[in-house]
């Protein structure tokens, strides 16, 4: 197979700024996808672009969070569970593990995905914003419940086969292997394809880190990619004065914005020998037998 990279720009249709960097990003054909965000306030704008040129790479980015102050959203169905104090979604995966009813997710689930089907999107796969459905925090964790949707909807969807031991989130958790086992076997029953490899970075900028330490982060990482199929995610946005002035760790989407289109970055792919694919590739040659014996159990998810 090779080293196949996915570069997913998530959080579509969050912002103006974020939309206008994204739809650059597909236009040029510098990234595989992006997942838009059905609850947020530029989902109209970025939901109509997608539809318009018939964009066949866009997937849902399932959004149960509103992490910051000064730009917040509420979910579709309006369960109160699913909102804090305010009325708008939790800000953090904690809350939301914590207070979610989970027939109130699955409602939630249901109508992101049917909100952005009616907006003329084919939907190309799932993810998810912030990994709330994951059960990272408290272990409360909605993918059987997600996975079970998706299957319905037969889509691919983030996950990760493998644990990837230098990525700096996943392989430094403890005890997720088995976890980890175990969703993979109920994707793969319910013939829900995924990548082999998630891989992160670290969502805002370190310490002493400049836009050039952060390229040469990003360009080391492809020249050490495991074989098979990895994903990793941006949230690149435009320069923008309120979104620098309001949005924690703003400057580093405009770097994860910049990167792409680097000529450094582009030469490395091609050096290090990865192709860049996207979502279909997973559904067309990933995706696992469906297995009968799992319909009962996961018809118990519904």
């Amino acid at each position: 197979m090779g080293k196949k990279l996915i570069i997913n720009c998530d959080d579509f249709g969050q912002s103006p700024a974020l939309n206008q960097a994204i739809t650059a990003l597909l236009e040029e054909g510098k990234v595989s996808s992006a997942t838009i965000m059905a609850v947020a306030p530029g989902f109209e704008e970025a939901a109509a672009w997608t539809a318009r040129r018939k964009q066949p790479n866009v997937g849902l980015h399932l959004t149960m969070t509103s992490e910051f102050e000064a730009l917040r959203w509420r979910s579709l169905t309006g369960d109160p569970s699913l909102h804090d104090d305010s009325g708008y979604q939790y800000r953090t995966v904690k809350e939301f593990e914590q207070g979610a009813e989970t027939k109130a997710a699955v409602k939630e689930i249901d109508a992101q995905y049917e909100r952005a089907r009616k907006a003329g999107i084919v939907i190309s796969h799932v993810d998810n914003h912030m990994g709330s459905l994951y059960g990272m925090e408290t272990g409360r964790s909605l993918l059987p419940q997600t996975l079970w949707k998706v299957s319905r909807w037969k889509l691919p969807m983030r996950f990760f086969r493998h644990i990837y031991k230098e990525d700096p989130l996943l392989g430094s958790l403890q005890g997720i292997e088995r976890p980890v086992a175990r969703v993979v076997s109920l994707a793969d029953a319910l013939g829900v394809a995924i990548p082999d490899y998630l891989l992160s970075h670290p969502f805002g900028i370190e310490d002493g880190e400049t836009y050039e330490s952060f390229k040469q982060s990003m360009i080391a990482k492809l020249y050490h990619l495991p074989d098979g199929v990895c994903e990793t995610y941006i949230h690149p946005g435009v320069p923008d004065a309120w979104m620098q002035e309001n949005i924690p760790n703003y400057t580093k989407r405009v770097w994860e914005y910049r990167l792409p289109f680097d000529d450094d970055f582009s030469y490395a792919l091609r050096d290090a020998g990865v192709e860049m694919t996207d979502y279909r590739y997973v559904q067309e040659h990933l995706k696992r037998p469906r297995l009968r014996s799992a319909l009962k159990l996961a018809g118990q998810l519904r």
